[in-house]
């Protein structure tokens, strides 16, 4: 680990609890008219991509812990790349909520802090656990995006597709980090990882 990557990685923490993360591609609700929605539908809206931001900080964090500790070059390599569409997911939620009226969390150092080290613990581990990790974190992801799908107003089409795009995106994470051989969690581990993103959840979204 050089200083250089030290210095890299400091600079995208600092960027991404800033608020100033940027996307290479369009956001996908680039063109989708907004609706009129009330007051409480836009306050629960608001409310859920609040918890998606608070996710993409966290996925900033873990990636970048992993790709600092990963022993191969491909794998760090992986999670690097991971980490750039991350962003774009960073960018477009807080963008998302902007239009909505609402903020990021307050706890969003917290998060990220707690993310990178469980990163660091998951890349010290080996490649197989680290792996073994993302496939893990993708797929509570993904049920936990289907959810959002699902609970945003049937009217906010502008969240939905943004969400549907994040989802599909976790989804090839996951599977590219199973097909780089992955290994498997211990069950009390992906329980504990499920019960963290609960508490997450549920606090990033009033909080």
């Amino acid at each position: 680990m050089t200083i250089d990557t030290l210095i890299l990685g400091f600079d995208r923490a600092l960027r991404t609890l800033s608020g100033a993360a940027t996307s290479a591609r369009p956001n996908p609700a680039e063109g989708v008219p907004d609706a009129v929605l009330t007051p409480e539908e836009r306050r629960h809206a608001a409310g859920l991509m609040r918890v998606n931001h608070a996710g993409e900080v966290c996925a900033q964090a873990l990636y970048q812990a992993q790709a600092l500790t990963g022993r191969d070059s491909g794998v760090r390599e992986r999670f690097a790349l991971a980490a750039r569409e991350e962003e774009e997911h960073l960018a477009w939620t807080q963008q998302r909520l902007s239009e909505l009226g609402g903020r990021t969390s307050l706890a969003n150092p917290f998060w990220y802090a707690g993310s990178f080290a469980i990163g660091l613990f998951a890349g010290w581990a080996g490649d197989r656990t680290s792996l073994g990790f993302v496939v893990e974190t993708e797929r509570q992801v993904e049920e936990h995006l289907t959810g959002h799908v699902d609970s945003l107003p049937p009217a906010d089409a502008r969240s939905r597709v943004i969400v549907a795009a994040m989802r599909d995106d976790e989804v090839r994470h996951g599977m590219a980090a199973h097909d780089a051989g992955a290994g498997d969690l211990p069950w009390p581990v992906r329980t504990l990882m499920r019960a963290t993103a609960k508490l997450m959840t549920v606090t990033a979204y009033w909080l």
